[in-house]
């Protein structure tokens, strides 16, 4: 029971650090500016429902699947910072919330920033594929099995959560506090793009000359 909680308490810590929803809610913020509050309470769910499927997923097959692939957690850092690069560029010139979105078009809309980039790769990461991959490994029992999954799905509603309420700032800061808040959080996600992508392309670099 102990060992149980113990690791518990280590899955919750490093996966709640690694898929950090407070660092997603600016982009959430950005990319639903001109939705309404039910439409962004919408997305929220729906990304939050795609990320905890999306961890179990890699929880059970992540390993097959990236030897399958040929696919290495490096690749993911590398894509992700050229993602996260081009998102923090948008939002420092204030783009993201500008996108004007037909009535419509807003059911597929919703759905698909829900997919990406929100669940892919912000919150469902590489360092969290990589983490819930390694952890499912060290879970040696059925019980371990049982509470690492509790912990995703607590984290996810977590997620939706810390999203949902991030909805409500909206009506405090209005469209020039929205928009000066969007290009100080694009700076810093510029910023967490190139450390995502040097801890990418660094060890993938080594491998190669030592491969030469």
């Amino acid at each position: 029971m102990m060992e149980s909680l113990a690791f518990g308490i280590l899955s919750f810590t490093s996966l709640f650090t690694l898929i950090n929803p407070l660092g997603t809610m600016p982009v959430f913020m950005s990319m639903t500016a001109n939705l309404s509050e039910p439409a962004r309470i919408t997305t929220a769910r729906k990304a939050s429902i795609i990320s905890f499927f999306t961890i179990v997923a890699f929880a059970f097959t992540g390993q097959l699947l990236f030897q399958f692939f040929g696919i290495s957690a490096n690749s993911f850092r590398v894509v992700g910072g050229v993602i996260f690069f081009i998102m923090g560029m948008d939002m420092l010139q204030a783009r993201l919330g500008q996108v004007k979105i037909k009535d419509e078009e807003v059911k597929n809309y919703v759905t698909d920033i829900s997919i990406t980039p929100l669940a892919i790769p912000m919150i469902c990461g590489p360092g969290a594929i990589t983490n819930i991959i390694v952890l499912m490994e060290d879970a040696n029992s059925v019980s371990k099995k049982t509470v690492l999954i509790s912990v995703v799905a607590l984290i996810m509603l977590l997620t939706y959560v810390i999203l949902y309420s991030s909805s409500k700032l909206f009506k405090l800061l209005g469209q020039t506090g929205i928009n000066v808040m969007m290009r100080i959080m694009g700076l810093i996600v510029m910023v967490i793009a190139v450390e995502f992508f040097f801890s990418g392309i660094g060890p993938m670099l080594q491998k190669i000359i030592r491969g030469i």
